[in-house]
């Protein structure tokens, strides 16, 4: 309890920082792969390039080579921001994907017919996908999406070896200090769990109030 106790406020400042990385990135995560999985499922050619193009590259990309992308290659082109923010759209921009491709296995379980219903009654592209398609396909998606959350907040530990403040990277000050490498990774990995216990709980309450009955 030592390494807790002694130092509950680097815990806690590590914590903290992983809770906003994990937030954050969520938030782009799940915007970007609205819009994406929009593309991927639209009448207009280019945009079904564009939504497939972006799937392919970052569900094959490595993340830690898309945080060197974004990190290095950003300041390039004059975009200079805090490291935190860097980190957010390297872990949002690499979830979107797999969000895009849950959401669009969602939408192609809405029946076709339902689609070309309201179609039919004059309603447009948009109209057709945000009030008839997606509030089917959301009901079918709660768990796969608090799954790639879940996820999300564990892959935020790479964010510290690029000098993030997260939870992970308290291990090297505590090391330094001469604490019990064990013990360190023991509370290190509690602060974890209680981050997707918490996320887990959340979509366990969303499927029991919105999902479908199995």
């Amino acid at each position: 309890m030592d390494v807790l106790t002694d130092n509950f406020s680097l815990y806690g400042k590590g914590f903290l920082g992983t809770v906003e990385l994990t937030v954050y990135s969520s938030a782009l995560a799940l915007a970007l792969g609205f819009v994406m999985a929009s593309f991927r499922v639209a009448p207009v050619g280019s945009l079904r390039v564009l939504g497939t193009v972006w799937v392919t590259v970052l569900r094959n990309t490595p993340l830690t080579l898309l945080f060197f992308a974004v990190l290095l290659g950003l300041p390039r082109f004059g975009l200079v921001l805090p490291f935190q923010l860097f980190a957010v759209l390297a872990l949002g921009c690499y979830t979107s994907a797999f969000i895009c491709e849950v959401l669009r296995s969602g939408i192609n379980t809405v029946p076709t017919g339902q689609g070309e219903a309201a179609r039919s009654l004059g309603m447009s592209f948009g109209q057709t996908l945000g009030t008839v398609v997606l509030p089917q396909a959301f009901r079918s998606v709660i768990p796969p999406v608090g799954s790639t959350l879940i996820a999300l907040a564990k892959n935020s530990a790479i964010a510290g070896a690029f000098s993030v403040t997260e939870l992970l990277g308290t291990y090297r000050t505590l090391n330094e200090l001469g604490y019990s490498i064990i013990w360190t990774f023991v509370w290190i990995a509690v602060g974890y769990l209680i981050i997707t216990l918490t996320i887990s709980a959340l979509f366990n309450v969303m499927e029991k109030r919105w999902g479908v009955a199995r």
